[in-house]
């Protein structure tokens, strides 16, 4: 009679990797090998315990179903001091003492012993994938990098490594500081992910991420981040984004461009902030929304003590200038639906948007770009897209972030961070 693994009291061996500061820490549950089928493959093949041992193997390997770990080693060690082992003799003899250490908690023991069985030469095939198996995870578990890498090429290179396999691999390059090899494996669990149509696991980029970000590499992260914000859309990932992308830019319309994309995804945490987009925005002739900006980061109690007062200024002088706007804009709706230009439409469009009024926003810009010369017309796709987006229409959005590539010498930064932001929608 041949028995299952679960005969034996153990489940099939499985590696939990989950992102502790900048490790993965691994357990291994169990073995994947039964001492029962081991025996069993092989007989089939002509192969067979010998005499010698047959009495102490049946001993140990009924203690083995029962459970009965030490009583099982006893027997094994009897079994191993005999003279005439043939090659099968002594690859089931580790073999079962290795499973019995593992079910002991041995796991050095047991690494020991597999790594004896395997080096009698006397495994078969499916043994010895079995036995490769079980010590890349005790290797994995008990941090010994190197080795769980070259367990773990092995599996590779013959065809049996899963995609959290590579993703281990990865981590133990990460864990010697081997950034470059790290990327290439985390690479490959992705592509196998993606390959088998699963979401790739967030640390196979935090690996990648972090390389980068000890390197002080800013260059090198942007990608990783923005694969990090395709995966999942956190706004962690999204501030550390904007802050590298923002470094770089000294152009003032860039800048609250950058803003917005920061704003619109909750991804703006600090006060000074808020208080700089208002600016910016106050500038641009758009104070409802500076006011919006602001009372948002007052209400988060994110304005600090020594900043309350200017910002309390502010605030009241936009609310002043947007009383004015609104009190203007049918005047200038009327005004801008004559003018042969479009560029008082998308201007209307922004104050609506800044007042809430996106349906009104969508009109008027709309109609604006049909008219054409507009002085920034990437304003006019981003205001489009962002009041689509405040109606929930976002097939329409993507559509009008989609317009932006049509933009002449639009800045490429801004254009594929807002690009993110349409992939990011609807998720």
């Amino acid at each position: 009679m041949t028995h299952s693994i679960h005969d034996v009291g153990c489940r099939p061996a499985q590696s939990r990797a989950g992102l502790v500061g900048a490790a993965l820490v691994l357990a291994l549950v169990c073995v994947a090998v039964t001492p029962q089928t081991a025996w069993s493959a092989d007989k089939e093949k002509g192969q067979q315990i010998s005499r010698v041992v047959a009495k102490e193997m049946t001993a140990a390997q009924k203690a083995l179903q029962a459970n009965q770990w030490a009583e099982a080693l006893k027997n094994l060690d009897a079994a191993e001091t005999k003279s005439g082992l043939t090659a099968f003799d002594e690859k089931t003899i580790h073999y079962f003492k290795g499973f019995a250490n593992i079910k002991l908690g041995n796991l050095k023991v047991a690494q020991a012993e597999f790594e004896k069985s395997l080096a009698t030469g006397a495994a078969s095939a499916e043994d010895k994938t079995s036995i490769t198996r079980t010590l890349f995870g005790i290797a994995a578990s008990t941090n010994q990098y190197q080795k769980t890498i070259d367990y773990g090429k092995e599996m590779s290179e013959g065809g049996t490594a899963t995609i959290n396999d590579l993703a281990i691999i990865a981590q133990s390059y990460f864990q010697l500081k081997d950034c470059k090899n790290s990327a290439v494996w985390a690479d490959k669990a992705v592509a196998a992910s993606r390959k088998a149509g699963e979401a790739p696991k967030e640390n196979l980029f935090l690996f990648k991420l972090q390389c980068a970000s000890d390197a002080s590499d800013n260059a090198a992260m942007i990608p990783v981040l923005s694969d990090l914000i395709r995966l999942n859309n956190k706004s962690s990932y999204w501030n550390t984004l904007l802050r590298i992308e923002r470094q770089e830019e000294r152009d003032d319309h860039n800048t609250l461009m950058l803003y917005r994309v920061m704003y619109d995804t909750s991804a703006m945490t600090v006060g000074s902030d808020y208080i700089e987009m208002a600016q910016l925005l106050g500038d641009a002739a758009l104070p409802a929304e500076a006011q919006s900006v602001l009372e948002k980061a007052m209400a988060g109690g994110l304005i600090k003590e020594e900043q309350k007062e200017r910002t309390n200024r502010l605030l009241n002088s936009f609310k002043t200038r947007s009383e004015a706007d609104k009190k203007g804009l049918a005047a200038l709706d009327a005004e801008a639906t004559k003018n042969a230009a479009g560029e008082l439409d998308v201007k209307l469009g922004e104050v609506y948007y800044g007042v809430g009024d996106y349906q009104n926003a969508i009109t008027a810009i709309t109609r604006g770009l049909q008219k054409d010369k507009i002085k920034h017309l990437d304003e006019a796709y981003v205001y489009l897209g962002r009041s689509q987006v405040g109606l929930k229409n976002t097939a329409d959005a993507k559509r009008a972030f989609g317009g932006l590539k049509s933009v002449p010498n639009i800045s490429q930064r801004v254009l594929k961070l807002w690009e993110l932001y349409a992939d990011t929608l609807g998720r």
